[in-house]
């Protein structure tokens, strides 16, 4: 290896594989050098180290060229895909489409791009419409209030009375509820709100109509009639040229009731009287058994209902009716509108209406005939017997107390039956009907001596109510 020393001299250093220990490139530079020296003088080779040291050695650097690899975030797990095996199905063509298909392109051979045959739409089922009364639609599944405008007052202004509606998803008849026809008869009007305002419309088939005031005249002046003193329940199915009541009744019937299947007319007791929990119901009309069917542990009293009845009328007109009896007039009577309102809502369940019927109570009997016991003097009455008790021939009903000699006049049964209405505890005047009697008979017997009708339609005369011959 050839090397410079301290005096610019030059030697060799034997081994001249030393230039083999160096770097390939480095070897070949520094023999370069020294071969341009070529181990001239002390002075020369001082100046020509010294040129050759100074001049600057380029050395050739290679290019990295660095490589980003950018990767894409982690995605998730494949979800597994199933094998779908398609099955293809040809469904055949109708013949009408068969031909059609077979005889197009002859037809068509002169006609551009002949657009396919539409598929006709699927059938849905149909539910039930819209229900309409009363210039007003009620929506399937709903719950609505109309008004029912019947008449003016003295001054013109006119009353609304109010009518409630729910109308069901379903198809199905129309029910309709009716109270305070007499206007102090207050237990109807609360079974009426207790019903409708308990029906969920979602769950009900058909239609659940309740007037749960009629005469809202009557009802304002806590009155059994009109201003006029008419009894209402005398005057269906009306005339609308008639008098007040007369008008009033063309008005609820036309308007209302003849858009009803079935009809239940609720009522109390009159003039201080109180009823047992009854049907009032022709039992000659099938489709009327039927509605009293319905009614669970009820008792049933046959009457054809006197004419100018809204039962009587509705009946006549093809509209099966029966009236609800229940309790006293001025009160509202929990026991009385707990009786209804269970009634009602086994009647629903019956008509398939509604699922919601209630098990209670023991079956009742049907009477076919019936008769009211008088009094034969006058004083204060004191009853002996409570509603629903059986009788026999001879038992006391009640007594009769003079005021001033203190006579007493004792009241007995001359029917075996049982005790279907009474009249309260109060002052009597001689033939006041104080205790109502439902008469135990065979059937045949029975309907060949129909019910005597119940005092608070008979009695027209008692508090000066008019007679209308229309």
């Amino acid at each position: 290896m050839w090397v410079l020393n301290h005096s610019f001299g030059c030697r060799a250093r034997p081994g001249a594989q030393g230039f083999a220990r160096l770097p390939g490139r480095a070897a070949l530079l520094l023999a370069g050098t020294l071969a341009a020296a070529s181990c001239q003088p002390p002075a020369e080779s001082a100046r020509a180290a010294a040129t050759t040291y100074m001049t600057p050695v380029t050395l050739a650097v290679p290019v990295i060229e660095p490589r980003v690899a950018v990767l894409p975030p982690p995605g998730p797990d494949p979800v597994p895909v199933p094998d779908i095996h398609p099955e293809i199905v040809l469904a055949a063509l109708e013949p009408e489409a068969e031909e059609a298909d077979t005889a197009g392109p002859a037809a068509g051979a002169g006609e551009a791009g002949a657009q396919p045959a539409e598929a006709a739409p699927e059938e849905t089922p149909v539910g039930p419409d819209s229900f309409e009364m009363l210039g007003g639609q009620v929506a399937p599944g709903t719950f609505a209030r109309l008004t029912w405008t019947p008449t003016e007052t003295f001054t013109g202004n006119t009353i609304p009375s109010a009518v409630l509606v729910a109308h069901g998803t379903a198809p199905g008849p129309t029910l309709c509820l009716t109270a305070a026809v007499h206007g102090d008869e207050l237990n109807g009007i609360e079974t009426v709100r207790r019903v409708l305002h308990e029906v969920d419309p979602e769950r009900l088939a058909g239609t659940l109509v309740g007037v749960p005031i009629v005469n809202l005249q009557g009802f304002h002046r806590n009155s059994r009639y009109l201003p006029d003193r008419r009894d209402l329940n005398r005057f269906f199915p009306g005339n609308p040229t008639g008098s007040a009541a007369s008008r009033i009744a063309y008005s609820l019937f036309n308007q209302v009731i003849r858009h009803c299947s079935w009809l239940v007319d609720l009522h109390t007791g009159s003039f201080h009287r109180t009823n047992l929990p009854q049907l009032r119901a022709d039992l000659n009309d099938d489709q009327v058994v039927e509605l009293t069917e319905g009614f669970g542990s009820t008792v049933i009293l046959h009457s054809d209902g006197a004419d100018g009845t809204l039962r009587g009328a509705a009946t006549a007109a093809g509209i099966p009716a029966v009236t609800l009896e229940a309790g006293m007039p001025m009160q509202v009577q929990e026991e009385a509108v707990n009786h209804s309102v269970k009634g009602i809502f086994t009647l629903l369940d019956t008509l398939e209406m509604y699922d919601k019927r209630s098990l209670w109570g023991n079956p009742e009997p049907i009477y076919y005939q019936s008769r009211w016991v008088r009094a034969d003097h006058g004083g204060i009455l004191a009853g002996e017997v409570r509603l629903g008790r059986r009788v026999n021939p001879g038992d006391v009903l009640g007594t009769v107390i003079d005021p001033i000699s203190n006579e007493q006049n004792v009241i007995t049964s001359p029917y075996r039956g049982r005790v279907i209405g009474m009249a309260l505890d109060q002052f009597v005047m001689p033939g006041y009907a104080t205790y109502h009697i439902g008469i135990e008979a065979e059937v045949a017997e029975a309907k060949a001596s129909p019910a005597e009708e119940d005092v608070d339609h008979a009695n027209e005369d008692y508090e000066g109510a008019l007679e209308e011959g229309d």
